[in-house]
């Protein structure tokens, strides 16, 4: 073997590992819910194999899963917006703080160390009837009675929002930090005000953090089912949860596995979208 063919299978002998193990543990995985979703749920309760397109047409045609997956994109729309205008401050804090970034951000980095079912949960023990919130209120005399905070959109968003939010401000953070300083003063000694040199200067140069942060709060927040499951009612589910209930409920499995590509397809396409105008390099580095 020449020189150059022993060169040439170098950087594949070296991505070996890393590719078999992407291949077993992502696209194998995902070759099999493509094929499920073509078989049929027989009345007798057992799945039959074939090639049958019923499961695309109810996921496609029903307009009930339309409506949800509608809701859960708008649901997760919302939490990205509340995301950004929260995390945004704080990031933009982390990075021009002097001296102790280090603890700023180790305290960001903390929820992150606990189970993200017992942060969910938590805010039961928060806003429920018996909750900490309600109890301050009827102690300061403020209602005559519990208020009932739990199970609706709003306390789903909360939930995400509080789920979400590290996220954001980590990519932020990542752009903002990247940014040299001596620009916004440089637009201070050409007569801008601070927040012409912030509006016209800085924000602009940490946009792509933004985005990043956005799609990832917007593709996670999509996708979850923990948070609608604990915190919101009946009328709150997310398409998450209608997978969930297809194949651990109701033990439907090419249902649940055409529901959880037509998921997939949407927030590939989103995904595509981002690549296409901002790249995938900023993803990393917030994820990094």
């Amino acid at each position: 073997m020449s020189v150059e063919a022993r060169e040439a299978r170098q950087p594949w002998i070296l991505l070996s590992p890393a590719l078999t193990a992407l291949v077993l543990l992502l696209f194998v995985p995902l070759l099999f819910i493509v094929v499920y979703s073509f078989w049929l749920r027989s009345a007798a309760g057992a799945d039959q194999a074939g090639f049958y397109l019923d499961n695309w047409r109810e996921a496609l045609g029903d307009a009930f899963y339309r409506d949800i997956l509608l809701g859960t994109l708008r649901i997760a729309a919302i939490t990205t917006l509340v995301c950004a205008l929260m995390g945004y401050p704080a990031a933009y804090f982390i990075a021009r703080s002097k001296g102790n970034k280090v603890l700023l951000l180790l305290l960001l980095m903390l929820p992150f160390w606990i189970s993200y079912i017992i942060r969910t949960m938590s805010w039961i023990n928060i806003l429920g009837t018996s909750g900490a919130l309600n109890s301050v209120l009827l102690s300061l005399g403020i209602v005559s009675e519990p208020l009932r905070m739990l199970y609706n959109e709003t306390t789903v968003i909360l939930g995400l929002v509080h789920f979400l939010l590290p996220f954001m401000v980590l990519n932020v953070y990542v752009s903002l930090d990247g940014i040299d300083t001596n620009l916004e003063d440089a637009a201070n000694s050409l007569g801008a005000t601070r927040w012409q040199a912030f509006t016209q200067v800085t924000l602009p140069l940490s946009l792509p953090g933004l985005a990043a942060g956005g799609l990832l709060c917007f593709v996670l927040g999509a996708g979850t089912y923990i948070t609608p499951l604990v915190l919101g009612g009946p009328r709150d589910a997310m398409f998450a949860n209608l997978v969930y209930e297809a194949i651990i409920t109701q033990l439907n499995w090419p249902l649940g596995s055409a529901l959880s590509l037509m998921l997939l397809a949407v927030l590939g396409v989103l995904v595509a979208i981002y690549n296409r105008y901002l790249g995938m390099a900023q993803l990393a580095k917030g994820l990094g």
